[in-house]
């Protein structure tokens, strides 16, 4: 099974074990200690092929969900339409459309791009949720997590994932009031649950678009 799974290796500093991971980039990553072999990577691959298929085969199925057309990109509930312009170094959004620069600056620039866009989007959003709510939050994070969506840590800085941007609008706004509620109550407790119950109706719908979708929200 392994030789039938494609996979790269990448050594971290800080790793104290064999990590197996799926990402929307590059398919399965395996992540090693320092000073492991590279025999645990095949290895891991071997003992997780199970897993790893099921893992791709959701990403596939997530991809096919989330398919846009050439030329165009999420934003939203909206769709830019992707117009490259020699000698451009910034994205531009011009309406419906996005100014990019030409050539391997482009995904790089797209990213900066919805990164500044997402710093705005949540701002504002945050603002008015935490006024509803009554509480209020100290920082706001813009990052590209691997693996979440969002943090809300106990002294109120809000962190956010930019590809939120990718996704629906009602998927977004579900995302902030969690973390929202999350300056309330700290933990997943009942209470929690409950809280956000209340000040979101109807999360459950793009909670679970999220858990179905994320990994294919990549430029």
């Amino acid at each position: 099974m392994t030789a039938e799974i494609a996979y790269r290796v990448r050594r971290a500093p800080r790793a104290r074990r064999v990590r197996v991971r799926i990402d929307p980039h590059h398919g399965v990553e395996v992540v090693l200690p320092p000073r492991a072999p590279e025999r645990d990577a095949a290895n891991a691959v071997s003992e997780l092929a199970p897993w790893i298929m099921r893992r791709l085969e959701e990403l596939a199925l997530a991809r096919e969900r989330v398919a846009r057309d050439a030329g165009w990109l999420p934003y939203l509930d909206e769709r830019l339409r992707i117009v490259v312009e020699l000698g451009r170094t910034r994205v531009h959004r011009s309406g419906d459309t996005l100014l990019v620069p030409a050539g391997s600056q482009a995904p790089v620039a797209l990213e900066r791009w919805y990164r500044r866009t997402a710093r705005e989007e949540l701002t504002r959003r945050l603002d008015l949720t935490t006024a509803a709510a009554g509480t209020r939050y100290t920082s706001l994070a813009i990052r590209n997590q691997r693996t979440r969506w969002a943090s809300c840590a106990s002294g109120g800085a809000m962190s956010f994932n930019w590809r939120l941007l990718l996704a629906p609008e009602r998927v977004l706004d579900y995302v902030v009031w969690h973390e929202v509620c999350h300056l309330e109550v700290a933990d997943h407790s009942k209470r929690f649950w409950s809280l956000l119950e209340h000040r979101c109706p109807g999360w459950r719908e793009p909670a679970d678009w999220l858990r179905k979708n994320g990994s294919a929200l990549v430029l």
